[in-house]
C-alpha cells in the first residue's frame, strides 16, 4: 500500500508502524529510541482530513507530545501508528523545522 509523506507517495506494509515505513523508505524520520515510546524524535504530523482514520493517541503519547514545542492538534508519533489496509493513501508531514521529504 501507499502512503503520503509530504506529498510523496512511499510504499508501506500492513503492520508496521509509520515510523518503520518512514525509515524503511529513507525519509529523515529519527526514532532514537527504536520505537519504544521513549523520545518523541518520531513525530509527524497527521492530514486533518486523516485523524479520524487513526485509533487515539494513548495517555502517554500524549504527554510526550505535551513536550514538544511544534506539536500541533494533529501531531502524533510515529512508533505509535501501526498501519493497517484502513490506512492506504494516509497523508502526513514532518513538523515545522524538521528536513523535508526531498522527490526523487
Amino acid at each position: 500500500m501507499r502512503i503520503n509523506a509530504d506529498g510523496v507517495a512511499i510504499d508501506a506494509r500492513i503492520g508496521e508502524t509509520l515510523l518503520d515505513a518512514a525509515q524503511r523508505a529513507g525519509l529523515p524520520l529519527e526514532g532514537t529510541c527504536g520505537g519504544d515510546m521513549a523520545c518523541a524524535t518520531c513525530h509527524v504530523v497527521i492530514a486533518p482530513d486523516d485523524m479520524a482514520r487513526l485509533p487515539g493517541a494513548t495517555e502517554e503519547e500524549e504527554d510526550l507530545l505535551d513536550m514538544l514545542p511544534r506539536a500541533v492538534a494533529t501531531s502524533r508519533l510515529g512508533c505509535q501508528i501501526r498501519l493497517s489496509a484502513d490506512h492506504a493513501n494516509l497523508s502526513f508531514a514532518l513538523p515545522p523545522g524538521s528536513a523535508k521529504v526531498q522527490r526523487p
